[in-house]
């Protein structure tokens, strides 16, 4: 694994970038916890994830956008109820599952027809999607079941060569995951709950 400190944010970026483009893997922190990452379309670097994880084949990777145009390439059929939760809570600590774009791959999504999909309140991790040109996978940077990791200093400990690069930006936001709510037809459900209450999200619209 690679990071520096002593570099600036934005040279940690374009290291991050160029890993990432090159078919590397990189954690980076979030508005919620550190985001372990590939671009979305190299299959290998995906697998990569899966390993570095020890998670299952069989549960989807969330996938982060820095844009809507980014949003058209990896999801489609997008409903009422879903643009008015992109609206009210992104970019934030929302995760959307929406039908999967024929470009998004049954690695990420495990088989499913659906992706799930978040804007992040970020600069780091918009950044990367948005210099990288593509929507990036955003998993939490531990092993698959553990505790939530918020520090360079820990994804070393947790996850020691496995990665790549680190940004070191300093900490990760809440410490609390995205709340996770399927969205791809017209009745809205949580299935994680998260930094978002179903208070908040009732708000905008009915959610089961």
């Amino acid at each position: 694994m690679e990071y520096d400190a002593v570099l600036s944010l934005e040279g940690q970026l374009d290291l991050a970038v160029e890993t990432l483009l090159t078919g590397g893997i990189v954690a980076f922190p979030t508005d919620t916890i550190y985001g372990l990452g590939a671009v979305f379309d190299d299959t290998r670097a995906v697998r990569r994830i899966y390993q570095i994880k020890s998670r299952l084949p069989v549960k989807a990777l969330p996938l982060i956008i820095a844009d809507y145009r980014q949003l058209e390439d990896v999801a489609r059929q997008i409903n009422h109820a879903a643009r008015c939760l992109m609206d009210a809570f992104w970019p934030g600590p929302l995760t959307l599952v929406l039908a999967k774009s024929d470009k998004v791959s049954a690695d990420i999504t495990g088989g499913l027809d659906t992706v799930a999909v978040r804007m992040p309140n970020h600069y780091v991790p918009l950044q990367l999607a948005k210099r990288t040109g593509r929507a990036i996978c955003g998993t939490s940077a531990n092993i698959s079941g553990g505790r939530n990791l918020l520090s360079a200093g820990e994804i070393h400990d947790e996850l020691g060569h496995g990665v790549d690069f680190v940004v070191t930006a300093g900490e990760a936001g809440s410490g609390e995951a995205s709340t996770i709510v399927y969205a791809a037809d017209e009745k809205p459900r949580i299935i994680r709950h998260g930094a978002l209450s179903s208070e908040q999200l009732n708000k905008v619209c009915k959610i089961n």
